[in-house]
This record gives structure tokens, sequence and C-alpha cells, in this order.
């Protein structure tokens, strides 16, 4: 290819950008006019209620109206109303979700205002769906998956360990608490039970794990200066492209637990990670954790390795809610996971 050819291709490689960008702002801009126009509506039906006294048949009524008046457009059904007036309801006296809301499409928005309740959990969600491009599916599924609650909680290495590009998406594919309900074993288990109850019900265990999970193996063996180690489970993170090693313990973590997913690590990625694959990644789960040992455990730790415990019931701990950060804890952590230059909250 000589010179023009290149110049030329590289002139409609810019062309192509800017087409592209052009299309976005577009689209970006009829959204906003959307979110803002079923904000309007929803306030109006809130205020004329209030002022009227006008019952549930109001919207009923409306709708019917708007479909008879605009048949080429969607949206105004009945249910897509109730959606526009709790739209209003739950962001009125909130102007920063008001702003961030008109950033997101309508679908994300109603998942976000119905299922969260606080309002810091609905801005973790929309601003991590306007950072990651979130489809509505990939959203709905970690808010099923609690990722919010996951995000704060839970205790990895990955801010030090891991490449900016993935340790985000990586500390979201690691639960600080695994339930393994579906096992019906007894509080009285040795550690190949609990191995051996996850392998026969491995769809369970992959969907408690997250949609992104494969399975590669159980006691996956290793060989270093011919002497043979066995991985508990190994399996493999497809959006990350990261093999993921996961030691099971049915008691309390102990500091000795990180040294040898360290050396479990190290392996992987010298004997069986592929050149296009990143860093393994290690999962120590156990029955119980302190939070203050596992944190001085994975403190020097040069591997990216995350702690969890996992239960046998639905039952939450007494203590769950005391676990949570502050306010000003959680919008410090939003800050750091979007890069944000300054807390707005």
């Amino acid at each position: 290819m000589n010179l023009q050819e290149n110049q030329f291709k590289s002139f409609v490689s810019d062309i192509k950008k800017r087409i592209l960008k052009g299309q976005y702002e577009a689209l970006k801009s009829v959204n906003q006019e959307l979110i803002s126009l079923y904000w309007d509506i929803g306030k109006k039906i809130v205020k004329k209620q209030e002022e009227y006294g006008w019952g549930k048949a109001v919207v009923k009524n409306l709708s019917a109206e708007l479909q008879k008046e605009f048949e080429s457009m969607k949206g105004f059904s009945e249910r897509n109303l109730w959606s526009m007036r709790n739209f209003y309801i739950e962001y009125q006296d909130n102007l920063k979700l008001q702003t961030l809301s008109a950033q997101i499409g309508w679908s994300h928005n109603v998942a976000i205002f119905q299922k969260c309740k606080e309002n810091l959990e609905r801005e973790f969600y929309i601003k991590m769906t306007i950072k990651f491009g979130w489809t509505y599916r990939v959203l709905d599924n970690h808010i099923d998956n609690k990722s919010y609650e996951k995000y704060l909680l839970n205790q990895t290495n990955f801010d030090k360990t891991m490449v900016e590009k993935y340790k985000h998406q990586a500390v979201l594919a690691v639960k600080d608490e695994y339930n393994f309900d579906f096992l019906e074993l007894s509080e009285q288990h040795n550690e190949h039970e609990l191995e051996m109850g996850l392998i026969n019900k491995i769809r369970e265990f992959l969907a408690q794990m997250g949609s992104d999970f494969s399975f590669i193996g159980n006691q996956y063996k290793i060989e270093v200066d011919d002497e043979e180690y066995f991985i508990d489970l190994l399996l493999y993170h497809r959006r990350l492209k990261s093999l993921i090693a996961i030691e099971l313990k049915i008691g309390k973590f102990k500091p000795e637990y990180a040294g040898k997913m360290n050396f479990y690590l190290s392996a992987l990625n010298e004997k069986v990670k592929l050149e296009d694959e990143n860093p393994s990644i290690g999962i120590i789960i156990c029955k119980e954790k302190k939070r203050t040992t596992v944190e001085y455990a994975l403190k020097d730790s040069n591997q990216p390795i995350g702690v969890a415990t996992y239960k046998l019931t639905e039952i939450l701990p007494k203590n769950f809610e005391n676990l949570l950060p502050t306010p000003q804890q959680i919008s410090q952590k939003l800050q750091m996971l979007l890069g944000e230059e300054r807390d707005e909250v």
C-alpha cells in the first residue's frame, strides 16, 4: 500500500469516527429529551392528582387518550405512565439523580428506581451504566446479584495488583459472601463434601458465581519441581479473560491461605495461562473470616486475591448492616471506582 492509499485510509477512518460520534450525540440528545418528556408527564400527573384529588383512574384514562392521539408512538401504556409518575416521585427531591438519570435509557431508569430504594445505591448503578455502557440485561443482572453491596463489602487486593482496565470489573466479579443453600448440606460437613456438592450441582454453583464464569475442572493438577499440587476448583471468567482459582475452606480464614493461593496463581500464570489471557485471579472461600485478618493477609500480596465466605441458608447474619460503610465512605468508594475528581454527594 503506497503513501496516498495510507493517507486515504486514515482520512476514511477519521470520517467514520466523526459519524459515529455524531450518531452517539444525536442518540444521547434524543434520550435526554425522552427522559425530560417522561419526567414532565409524571410531574403533571402527580400535581393534578394533588390539585383535584384524582385517583388511579386518571392514569388509565390518560393512557387511552394518548394512545388514541399518538398511534405511532410507543410508551404511553398505563403501566409506563405509572412508571413516569413514580419516576418523578422518587427523584423530585434529588437534583443529582435527576441530572444523572437523563444520561441513561428509560428502561435502565425504571429498573433502578423500582429495584433500588437507597439513593446512593441508585447513583452507583446509574454511574456504572454510564461509565461501562451496561445494557439493560447486564444492569438487571448486576442489581439482582447485589453488585452494589458486593462492591462495598468484598475484600480483595485488586486495587494494587490489577491494571486499571480490569480491576473494577474484577471487583464486581467477587462477592463478599456466596449462598450455597442449594447444596442441602448439614452444618457438619467436610471440604470434600463441600467440593463434591458444588461439582454435582455445577449449574447452580456457576449461577451463584455469576454469568461470566465457566467451569474448567476440580482438583486441577499443577506440577512444580516434580511435586503435584491440586487447586480445588478452576474456573474461567470470560470478560476478564482470566483463570479463576478457588480454594474451599470449611473453617475460619487463616493468613497462610493467602500464601498458598499466591503460589497457585504464580504457577497458573507460568504454566497454564495463554499468552492472550490476563493474569490469574484467586478466590478463597471460607466458612467465616475476620475482616482485619484478611486485610493484613492480602496487604503485601502481589497476586490478585479475594477472600469471601459462604452460607448454607438464606438467613443473614444479625450484624450484616453494621458491616455497611457510612454514606460518606460509600461516596468515597464510588468516587474511587468511577475516577471522579471530587465528591458531589
